[in-house]
């Protein structure tokens, strides 16, 4: 099966999943992913620089929009009506965003993502996501106790060291 396949098979099903959370917990879920996810990542940093300003999310096959507000390197489900900046696509330009399998200038080129609103703003959300690589060995040790932390990490590089020697 093809990367492209595998990338529209996961926004089948994450088209579905999304359908069936209500749209009042979709923000706060969402929020609550990325700021568990954020933990131990070096992008964080940056994020504050944008404190105080809304993005929302407009996912266009879903018609469904969920805002957050930037809030000490965190994310804050709001409710408005004036975001600062949107970003606009469909689930599959968003999944193919956040697992890099795309490169994100070439999805607003191509037009399967367009920012709205405050340019310093969205392009600052689109660097931010340009440049993220995710830190795994950063994030367990933020999120679990030292001790088991060291062993997660040890096992993920052995991990690593497989699937790269197949």
């Amino acid at each position: 099966m093809s990367a492209s396949s595998r990338i529209s098979r996961a926004a089948r099903l994450l088209r579905w999943s999304l359908g069936i959370v209500p749209g009042p917990l979709q923000a706060p879920a969402g929020a609550l992913l990325f700021n568990h996810l954020a933990r131990g990542q070096a992008f964080v940093s940056r994020l504050r620089e944008i404190d105080g300003r809304s993005v929302a999310i407009d996912v266009t096959d879903l018609r469904r929009t969920v805002c957050f507000r930037i809030d000490g390197g965190r994310l804050r489900a709001v409710e408005t009506r004036a975001p600062d900046v949107v970003i606009r696509g469909d689930v599959e330009g968003f999944l193919r965003l956040a697992t890099r399998r795309e490169d994100p200038d070439a999805l607003f080129f191509q037009r399967r993502l367009c920012i709205e609103g405050d340019t310093e703003v969205g392009v600052h959300v689109k660097n931010l996501l340009d440049a993220q690589e995710f830190d795994w060995e950063a994030h367990l040790r933020a999120v679990l106790p030292a001790p088991v932390a060291a062993r997660a990490v040890r096992a993920l590089r052995r991990a690593r060291a497989a699937l790269a020697a197949r």
